[in-house]
């Protein structure tokens, strides 16, 4: 029988046929006046989807090379450094503080769960952090933080605020300036709908007088050295031209659609994924409030793996199971980027099939049913 592989993990995600096309464009010169002013342009569409005045660079690198780049660029050791973590991702913020040297205090909340704002707001009055980290959307946990909150408090006490929205840049509505974020981390794979390869980091006038002031130790990887080329519509090193093709392709077809419609169909396709597996009696990671609209973690009593291994098998869905703790134990279906109603349907259909041969009691029809109604309402009550 004929199985399409259909990629549903939390990224990389799609990608469009219209990007994979872009990216077979003749490769142009990187330090040519046309990359210069196509570089230029590119720059403008970004701005406008991570919703900001700030200069947003484009770094040739996973997101984990933005998130690298923008720690190294303003920490130095000894630097006090707040990291809240909510899953891997966060614990990936507290990790590269340590190597730079900071002294780092992390607030953890339990997985599947969203930070504690007075545990937070008390630390920030009582200690003068330079920087302080967050994930907006935990794709190990499916969990969306609350970013305004923080960037309130940042403002307030005079402290940086970096935050991780590589899993959600493109396909959630954020508001980087009116949020305050001070460095905004984003990357290729995930709503954006490239392959892996590209990450961005939007920096305020804040952060980029801490970069300039900053005696850092990087190079590669180094936001001074990559603004400054940026004001020529250069790049320091040799970028992924073509990946720039398709960042290219990718934020206009992202302009074109709209990014209130972009925001609203992610929604609706989260909001019918959580019905869809609440109808089949599988628990949701997080609370309904705080789910993200990118990714739906979820549990049971099933067998995960072996769900998750027939839907490959037998359906060509790739979905996602869980990391550390959590391995073995959840399921993630990815819902971002090149991703319509018609595959959401298709991979909850899947799934029932495949939980009632693992044995699980399922009513055919059930969870598929939930997910249309969602979408014939336009959205949740």
């Amino acid at each position: 029988m004929l199985v399409k592989n259909r990629l549903l993990i939390p990224g990389p995600s799609q990608v469009p046929p219209e990007v994979n096309a872009a990216m077979a464009r003749p490769i142009i010169g990187h330090r040519s006046g046309d990359f210069a002013k196509f570089h230029e342009e590119l720059a403008k569409k970004l701005k406008q989807i991570f919703q900001t005045e700030n200069e947003v660079v484009i770094l040739t690198g996973s997101g984990t090379a933005a998130m690298e780049a923008s720690v190294s660029s303003v920490v130095n050791p000894g630097d006090e450094v707040l990291c809240i973590v909510t899953g891997k991702f966060g614990e990936r913020f507290a990790e590269l503080a340590k190597v730079y040297g900071a002294n780092v205090t992390v607030v953890e909340a339990k997985w599947g769960e969203t930070y504690d704002l007075d545990t937070v707001t008390k630390l920030i009055q009582e200690k003068k952090f330079k920087l302080v980290c967050a994930t907006h959307n935990e794709t190990s946990t499916g969990v969306t933080n609350n970013i305004p909150a923080l960037g309130d408090l940042c403002r307030k006490y005079d402290a940086l605020l970096l935050v991780d929205a590589v899993s959600s840049m493109g396909g959630m509505d954020i508001k980087t300036d009116e949020w305050n974020v001070d460095l905004m981390v984003s990357g290729s794979q995930k709503a954006f709908m490239l392959p892996p390869g590209l990450s961005f980091v939007s920096i305020s006038p804040k952060a980029l007088e801490v970069i300039n002031n900053n005696d850092s130790t990087n190079y590669y990887l180094s936001l001074k050295k990559a603004k400054k080329s940026q004001d020529k519509w250069s790049t320091p090193y040799t970028p992924n031209v073509s990946l720039f093709y398709a960042l290219d392709e990718a934020c206009n077809m992202i302009l074109k659609e709209g990014l209130d419609t972009v925001f609203m169909r992610h929604k609706l396709l989260a909001e019918a994924c959580q019905e869809a597996v609440k109808a089949l009696g599988l628990n949701l990671l997080a609370k309904e409030e705080i789910s993200s609209y990118t990714v739906t973690a979820f549990t049971g009593n099933v067998d995960t793996e072996a769900v998750r291994s027939l839907l490959k098998k037998k359906f060509g869905f790739a979905v996602a199971g869980g990391q550390d703790s959590l391995k073995g134990k959840i399921i993630r279906i990815g819902h971002m980027g090149y991703m319509d109603f018609a595959d959401l349907f298709g991979v909850i259909a899947a799934l029932e099939l495949c939980l009632k041969e693992v044995g699980y009691p399922v009513e055919l029809g059930k969870g598929v049913g939930a997910a249309m109604d969602v979408f014939y309402r336009g959205g949740r009550d």
